[in-house]
């Protein structure tokens, strides 16, 4: 049985993903990894707040381990606090690392070096699924969750801080993946089998925020991802804050 962290986003991938590891005896899955900007204490990316974070950590039943990053993060900078802290896991016998990625090659190559340089292995549990099949799945196993953040390059404003269901597939444009896996939008589950009890929160204001390209570091865009290779870097989105 392999020593396994998981790379918990909050999101509807990683609540897939992290409901089949559970039902693999192969891996001895405890602890959850979250990446949180230190500045406004909320989930990279998602913009979700720290306490909601915690809250549904608790109801799913695993510690959590959250990493910290300063709101104005340069990728050389994201990568020694990632590497500092993927060597304290190894130091710890962790030898696997979970993710809920899908199908883009250079993010999961991007992670697979970095993994590699300190000797651990990748574990994709949704890797190459057909996206509509997973969302059904995901839907159909009981998991609810809400969009927290949209690209405003694909959605507009009435798409963040609304529940996943089939109306919001139905009304997604032609070129948004329904899992949202080219960045389109992100999510915040919170409920669903791989939680003791559901977590409760109020839908608050919805805002649409910029975030300005470092002028020495054409990878940061504030949100604590590492690129893809291509360079139209999407840098204004819908934010809904829930409470």
């Amino acid at each position: 049985m392999y020593k396994t962290y998981f790379n918990w986003s909050t999101g509807k991938d990683s609540s897939l993903a992290l409901y089949k590891i559970l039902q693999d005896p192969g891996y001895q899955l405890d602890i959850l990894v979250t990446t949180v900007n230190k500045d406004y204490k909320r989930v990279s990316m998602h913009g979700l707040r720290e306490d909601l974070l915690f809250k549904q950590a608790a109801s799913i039943g695993i510690p959590l381990k959250t990493i910290s990053f300063p709101a104005d993060v340069t990728m050389t900078l994201y990568s020694d606090i990632m590497k500092k802290n993927m060597d304290n896991l190894v130091s710890e016998g962790y030898t696997h690392a979970v993710f809920g990625d899908i199908f883009l090659e250079d993010l999961k190559a991007y992670r697979d070096s970095k993994l590699e340089e300190v000797g651990v292995k990748g574990v994709y549990p949704l890797w190459k699924k057909d996206t509509k099949s997973l969302l059904k799945e995901f839907l159909d196993l009981g998991f609810k969750a809400i969009t927290v953040c949209v690209n405003a390059k694909y959605l507009g404003k009435e798409f963040v801080g609304r529940v996943i269901d089939k109306q919001f597939i139905e009304d997604l444009p032609d070129n948004v993946d329904v899992c949202g896996e080219n960045g389109e939008f992100h999510t915040f589950v919170f409920d669903g089998p791989i939680f003791k009890n559901p977590v409760d929160f109020t839908v608050g204001e919805k805002v649409l925020r910029s975030h300005t390209l470092s002028k020495n570091n054409e990878d940061d865009d504030n949100c604590h991802q590492p690129k893809t290779t291509t360079k139209n870097y999407d840098t204004s989105f819908w934010y809904c804050d829930l409470v």
